[in-house]
């Protein structure tokens, strides 16, 4: 039985899944995307700047889209509706990030941040709804920084905060569309190499880089979903 078990989730993830990431410009999600395509998968790749690395890939297909605005979601909807009519997987990796003192941080600091951190992975989640079927895979990439209880920096107010609320929201998800068969699950990452650490450490190196994190993050979209949901894991080797 077990066997067949094994047998039955490698064919499920050699079928080819169509897969919208945000945030492909650079760093994780870049590499996430191109990932996903070079395997044969359908990717639709969301971020404000489209990167002219991934325009050359048949497998992709880019829109420019700013999840602080709900409105430009409207693109996203027209384009599963006409193209794809379903979705398997949605990786929420999209953030914003921060560094102010929080006397300094205003309040339309936060809400900016809130906007692309929380509200875009709330927005796009409702507008996905009526395409993701049972076995969709839901993954939001939060931060160390969002986990109760975690080492806190000086600085990080509204992104930490922000990034704790979306793992509140996927544990209410993962209730809430359980009867579906819809998982949701979140991936606290620590530290990674990329634009967005050094923008918070500048000159701290971290030990995983990008591409690692996206071959981490590529297999648990396709398989976490047989053993999690409404879980968050915490990934996570070291932090600054």
């Amino acid at each position: 039985m077990l066997r067949t078990f094994f047998i039955n989730l490698a064919f499920e993830n050699y079928i080819m899944k169509k897969i919208i990431i945000t945030g492909t410009s650079k760093g994780i999600g870049h590499e996430l995307a191109l990932q996903f395509a070079n395997e044969g998968h359908q990717v639709l790749a969301l971020s404000r700047k489209i990167a002219p690395t991934l325009l050359g890939n048949k497998n992709i297909t880019c829109l420019s889209v700013d999840l602080a605005i709900e409105e430009d979601l409207i693109h996203v909807k027209e384009f599963i509706t006409n193209s794809w009519k379903s979705i398997d997987a949605i990786v929420h990796n999209a953030g914003l990030l921060l560094l102010k003192p929080f006397s300094e941080t205003t309040s339309e600091d936060f809400e900016n941040i809130y906007k692309v951190n929380v509200f875009g992975v709330a927005n796009l989640t409702r507008i996905c709804l009526p395409f993701l079927q049972k076995g969709s895979h839901v993954v939001s990439i939060s931060s160390m920084g969002g986990i109760q209880g975690s080492a806190k920096f000086a600085g990080l107010s509204a992104y930490s905060s922000s990034k704790g609320a979306v793992i509140t929201l996927s544990e209410l998800l993962a209730e809430e569309y359980k009867e579906r068969g819809i998982s949701f699950n979140v991936l606290a990452l620590g530290a990674v190499q990329t634009e967005m650490l050094q923008d918070a450490f500048p000159g701290y190196e971290a030990p995983i880089t990008a591409k690692e994190m996206a071959d981490y993050i590529y297999n648990f979209t396709l398989t976490g979903n047989k053993y999690y949901n409404g879980k968050v894991l915490q990934v996570s080797s070291s932090t600054p």
